[in-house]
This record gives C-alpha cells, sequence and structure tokens, in this order.
C-alpha cells in the first residue's frame, strides 16, 4: 500500500475510534480504546457466577476476596487485550480493509513498547491479586493463576500462538469460563461443585461466541496474516451456526443450573432467551463487515443475562 495512503487510511480510523479530528485525543481516549472496556463483561461475568453460585451453596460470601478475584480477572483481560494490540500492530494487522475495531498501536497513538509495558503493569495488578488470593486458595489458587497469565501471553506470543490456531475458543471456555467461575467458587467454599463446574462451561459458551464473531470477521486479514482459526476453517455458514449454537447451550445450559427446581423461576430468563435467539437469527443475515462488531458487545450482554437470570430464579424460588 502506498504510504501516503496507508497514514490517511490510519489517521482516518483514529478519528472515528476517537471522535475527535481537530483536537488531538486525550490520553485517557487512547488507553481506553486500547484495554477495550466493552469487553471486559467477559472477565466480570463469569466471577459473578462464581460468587453467587457460591453465596447461594454456603449462605456467605466473603466481599474482600470477591473483589481481588474481580481485580484479577479484568487485569489479565485487560493484559491481554494490550498485549495482542502491541503484537498485532507491530506485525502491521490493522490496514486498510480491517473490520475490527481499530488498535492504537496500528494507528500510531502508542508506540509498540509502551503498549507492552502496560500489559505487563495489568499482568503485574493481576499478579498482586492473585497472590492475595493464594494465602486464602493456596497452591491450586497459585497453579491456576500462573497458568492463566501463561496462557494469556501465548495467546498472541510465542512460535505458535493461540489466535493462529482453531483452539482459540475451547481457550476462551477453558479460562473465561471453568476456571473463572470454578476458581470464584473455591476461593469462597474451599471445593468445587458440580454447578460450579457446569455453571463455569456455559459461560465459556458465549464468551467463545464473541472470539468466533471476531475472527468471522476478520477471516480476511487473518487468512493473510496466516492464521488458521475456526471461523476460517469452517467457512461462513459453519461460523454462523456454531455462533448459534454456542448462545444456545449457553442459554440451556444456565437453565439447567435452575430446572427442574423450581419452574416458576424459568420466567427470569426471558431477557436472556429473547437476546440471544435475536442475535443468533439475524446473524445469519450478516456479511461480513464491521455491522458484527455491534455482535461482541451484544452476546457479552447475553453472557451477563445469564448470570442475571440464575441469580433472579434462584430468588423467586427461594421466596
Amino acid at each position: 500500500m502506498d504510504q501516503r495512503v496507508r497514514e490517511g487510511y490510519l489517521s482516518s480510523r483514529a478519528d472515528e475510534a476517537l471522535g475527535t479530528r481537530a483536537a488531538g485525543p486525550s490520553r485517557l481516549a487512547i488507553w481506553s480504546m486500547a484495554a477495550r472496556p466493552k469487553t471486559l463483561l467477559l472477565s466480570l461475568s463469569p466471577v459473578l457466577m462464581g460468587g453467587f453460585l457460591a453465596f447461594r451453596d454456603s449462605g456467605t460470601l466473603d466481599v474482600a476476596v470477591f473483589l481481588m478475584a474481580l481485580v484479577g480477572a479484568i487485569a489479565i483481560q485487560i493484559g491481554t487485550n494490550l498485549w495482542n494490540d502491541a503484537l498485532d500492530g507491530a506485525r502491521g494487522h490493522d490496514r486498510a480493509g480491517r473490520l475490527g475495531p481499530p488498535r492504537v498501536t496500528a494507528l500510531g497513538l502508542a508506540p509498540a513498547a509502551s503498549v507492552r509495558r502496560a500489559a505487563l503493569v495489568s499482568f503485574a495488578i493481576a499478579t498482586l491479586a492473585g497472590l492475595g488470593l493464594a494465602i486464602v486458595g493456596g497452591l491450586p489458587i497459585i497453579a491456576l493463576g500462573v497458568v492463566s497469565m501463561l496462557c494469556g501471553l501465548a495467546y498472541s506470543a510465542g512460535p505458535r500462538p493461540i489466535s493462529y490456531t482453531p483452539f482459540g475458543e475451547l481457550f476462551v471456555i477453558a479460562f473465561f469460563g471453568v476456571a473463572a467461575v470454578a476458581g470464584t467458587y473455591y476461593l469462597q467454599t474451599g471445593a468445587v461443585s458440580g454447578d460450579a463446574l457446569a455453571g463455569g462451561i456455559v459461560m465459556g459458551f458465549p464468551a467463545a461466541a464473541v472470539l468466533l464473531v471476531n475472527n468471522h470477521r476478520d477471516r480476511a486479514s487473518d487468512a493473510r496474516a496466516g492464521r488458521r482459526t475456526l471461523a476460517i476453517l469452517v467457512g461462513e455458514r459453519g461460523a454462523h451456526r456454531i455462533y448459534a449454537g454456542l448462545l444456545g447451550l449457553g442459554v440451556a445450559g444456565t437453565l439447567s443450573l435452575v430446572w427442574p427446581h423450581c419452574l416458576l423461576g424459568l420466567v427470569a430468563f426471558v431477557p436472556s432467551i429473547g437476546l440471544a435467539s435475536l442475535l443468533a437469527s439475524r446473524i445469519f443475515h450478516v456479511p461480513v463487515s464491521t455491522e458484527l462488531n455491534k455482535y461482541l458487545a451484544g452476546t457479552g450482554l447475553v453472557q451477563f443475562l445469564m448470570v442475571i437470570s440464575v441469580a433472579l430464579a434462584t430468588l423467586i424460588c427461594n421466596h
């Protein structure tokens, strides 16, 4: 691409993302864009589910431990987002035609070295939170924290990044689902129940759906970069079907946490079922375009509503 064309494209992407033209973007706006706050429900919701299930089963909740788990989970995700931003920007992936949310490194809003340092700071915060949790949970929590951070780095780094393979969705289910929910539950109760594991799996499904949509949208640029994601392997129609299936499995799984103990509580699932059904049906008619970006936040909202549905159903059934 001609250098002047590329510079003009990147400048327009920065203006579009930050909503500014005449005045330069603030540092806060730049770093908020890099952290991608709209994705953070993916870290928040599983910890909320684990905390709620623990409270439901034990009748108590250690708020300090719960908040440390939230901070640790969010810090790991922000660190991963920043690390991806720096590495993908350095590799030149944000070129003309990219459909996904723009990256600050590629747009020239922050140097790759600074973004990498910010990622390491975020991972350091996660480590501090993890040390506090380790005092409570012992070796199992230490091992979980170390593995989570290493996998966060390995997602985009190393000779064979996870993001270049078809296994990204499984990674998300394992760490943004099972590990987050079961780990939070264990910290509160000292054990892991069947519902905690089931809750972790079902919370992982919409998180995996977010990644699938992201990779489906970026299939052309990912293929040029040498990636072989699940979305590329199964094709456009296959990606649509898997996305719908992941949302369906997620909502059905949360229903199983209440059914058949209380039929009346099923009314609490109307919002999550409704939104999941709407997104799952409409995605079949959405072309590969920036329109798919709306499905990232929408799917994250489905995951959050799943937590709220379980909590409300439990409240209804207990009164």
